[in-house]
Parts: structure tokens; C-alpha cells; sequence
């Protein structure tokens, strides 16, 4: 069921929950041959996607007249090699991605598909996080550069309920730009906001 349309030049995009695999049938996915030396997509496949919502992750879809996916949003949980498992398994999970085609950008759909995601009551039993890599960024994409791209990111996310925390995790460490982020549900205790802060900086094993 749509939450939001948004009127672009190339029709009417609608917003909505993927909470069924079943509803890839019959969509087209033009992310599969949408490839580009200049960022990486952490999820190109119908198939992915799929397996996300299998497992019990969200997924948020931005629908072109309802048959054409332009874009995308992706709430799973921590992969088993991660440092990002608390003692419950199933409180911390991943902002994994945010995805719009290049022509369908500057029209508010990624903010949408956000609000998609987090418009459900179970996001505040949870603690959901961001990393943003540089290198994973569409800076060949006109206007940005690294640090203005980054500002987007923040301007972005902060209006999701997300603030910028640091961590010693390696790859966030090799760039001083990227980026990781946390959203702390209201029903999330002192005590797991305390270790998943240990989890932040490698004191839990």
C-alpha cells in the first residue's frame, strides 16, 4: 500500500513498504544494469532485496506508475561477521542503504522512503545504524564533491532521528569523511545504549 506519490517529469512515483518477496514479481529493476565506476550500489538485485525481507529485514520502495522500482531504502540486521551484534541479536540493525536513479533525484523520494521505513512503531525497540563510506558515493554526479556530498548525507539522515557518533571501526577510520550514524529507539534501555556504545569502540567480544 502506497504512504506517499511524488509527481516527477517521467510520471508519478509511489512510496511503500516491500513486506512480501512475492511483490518483485512482474516490477522492473533498472538498478541491475545501472553499474558505474564511480560508486558501488550495496544492493543491484531483485534478488537481494528479496532475501532481505526473508529474513525479516524492511524494505522501502519508490515505484514509477507502480512498475518500475527508481528507488529504494533497506533496514536488515548486523551480518554474523560484524561487531554490531548486541547480547539480543535482534535489537541492532543496519540503515544498509538508500538508493535513487540519478533522474529521479532532487525530488524528496529518498527522504520519503526513509519516512516509509520509519513510520512503524517496532523502529523505537531498536537501534538502527548508518556507515557511510566516500568511496561508495556517486561524486560523479554533478555539483558534489566529498565534502558536500557528506553534508547531503547529514541533512539527509538527521531528520530521521539519526546523529553522528565516532567509532574505531577500521573502515570508517580510513577517511576522515565517512560517516557513521545511530538512531536510538525511545524503548532502548540505558543498558543496551551502554553496550552498544562498548560495541562502538571494540571493548565487547
Amino acid at each position: 500500500m502506497s504512504q506517499a506519490s511524488i509527481e516527477t517529469q517521467k510520471g508519478a512515483v509511489y512510496i511503500q513498504s516491500a513486506r512480501n518477496p512475492g511483490v518483485f514479481k512482474g516490477l522492473s529493476f533498472p538498478f541491475e544494469t545501472c553499474h558505474s565506476a564511480a560508486y558501488r550500489l550495496t544492493h543491484c538485485t531483485k534478488k537481494s532485496l528479496q532475501g532481505i525481507i526473508e529474513k525479516g529485514g524492511r524494505v522501502a520502495l519508490a515505484l514509477l506508475e507502480h512498475k518500475i522500482i527508481v528507488g529504494f531504502a533497506v533496514l536488515d540486521f548486523p551480518d554474523k561477521n560484524e561487531r554490531w551484534i548486541l547480547s539480543d541479536p535482534k535489537i541492532a540493525m543496519e540503515l544498509k542503504a538508500v538508493e535513487v536513479l540519478r533522474e529521479f533525484r532532487n525530488h524528496g523520494i529518498a527522504r520519503q522512503l526513509l519516512a516509509c521505513l520509519f513510520s512503524e512503531d517496532f523502529v523505537e525497540e531498536k537501534i538502527i545504524y548508518l556507515t557511510a563510506y566516500s568511496w561508495t558515493w556517486d561524486l560523479a554526479y554533478p555539483g558534489f564533491t566529498v565534502l558536500s556530498y557528506r553534508d547531503m548525507l547529514l541533512s539527509l539522515y538527521r531528520p530521521a532521528g539519526f546523529l553522528e557518533f565516532q567509532t574505531n571501526e577500521p573502515n570508517i577510520c580510513l577517511k576522515p569523511e565517512n560517516l557513521f550514524m545511530v538512531r536510538t529507539g525511545k524503548k532502548i534501555s540505558r543498558e543496551i545504549q551502554d553496550e552498544f556504545k562498548l560495541l562502538r569502540f571494540g571493548l565487547l567480544s
